[in-house]
């Protein structure tokens, strides 16, 4: 995340299950996967929804901490880890999910670990597109995505400023 996003994007439920399915089409063509790696939080919803689609039963998790809600921490750290059995072949077969890649500093974490996973998120800003092999939609390096289990319902401003 850069340190003061110029925009927002708001996505609604709807809209990120839609965009999610769309990536799980995405990655139907690609090699077989056999277990799915969700990066908790944001990638766990994606995670479930892409194994879901594409028939996959083994879905795993890891946790990386980098930021705290809007506030980048610095170096990410792995909370929590992959079960060896996953680690051990490198990645070859896995298929790793996040809601998006920013900077690319997570998947850069993760990807020590699994070099050989494919990497796919549903959304991906310019600087983290390079660290991920497939993904959705891109949003501009200043846009600040809420997603959906961020957000409540509440007015929304006009993008001109007017009250409405």
């Amino acid at each position: 995340m850069t340190d003061s996003p110029q925009k927002t994007f708001h996505v609604s439920w709807d809209q990120f299950h839609r965009d999610a399915r769309a990536l799980a089409w995405r990655l139907a063509e690609m090699a077989p996967f056999s277990v799915v790696v969700g990066i908790a939080r944001g990638g766990l919803v994606p995670a479930a929804i892409v194994a879901r689609e594409l028939d996959l039963r083994i879905v795993e998790s890891i946790s990386v901490a980098s930021y705290d809600h809007t506030v980048q921490q610095g170096v990410p750290k792995i909370v929590k880890p992959i079960l060896p059995e996953i680690a051990a072949g490198q990645g070859a077969g896995v298929l790793v999910i996040d809601d998006l890649v920013d900077t690319g500093a997570t998947a850069r974490v993760v990807r020590e670990l699994l070099p050989k996973a494919h990497f796919a998120t549903v959304y991906a800003k310019p600087l983290g597109r390079p660290h991920v092999d497939t993904f959705m939609t891109e949003v501009s390096q200043d846009t600040w995505i809420h997603f959906p289990w961020d957000l409540g319902l509440a007015f929304q401003a006009p993008i001109a400023g007017g009250k409405g």
